[in-house]
């Protein structure tokens, strides 16, 4: 069964946000990192990996990214400083 992603990036502690959906999370946020995905990221240096949701039905995951997008940026911070309050940059577990 395939897996789809939701995920945030961050410029960096409480910097600039971008949420995304993906069904490859290391191939897009290497994307990212290289200046080749969104112009958003590459503009604003958003690409660091700060939350991941996986998701079994590609319907739910494109549901729960735009909910997130439409999420206050307040609620946002709280999610990622409950999941990952050292804002570790989580890509580094996704590629090892």
């Amino acid at each position: 069964m395939r897996t789809y992603w939701v995920y945030i990036l961050a410029s960096g502690r409480n910097g600039t946000l971008y949420v995304g959906v993906t069904n490859d999370l290391a191939r897009r946020v290497a994307q990212h990192r290289a200046g080749t995905g969104a112009s958003f990221t590459r503009k604003y240096g958003v690409t660091r990996l700060v939350h991941v949701q996986p998701f079994e039905d590609i319907a739910y995951a494109i549901a729960q990214e735009k909910r997130l997008k439409n999420w206050r940026r307040e609620w946002k911070l709280a999610l990622i400083e409950r999941d990952n309050p050292e804002w570790r940059d989580l890509y580094e577990d996704i590629t090892a």
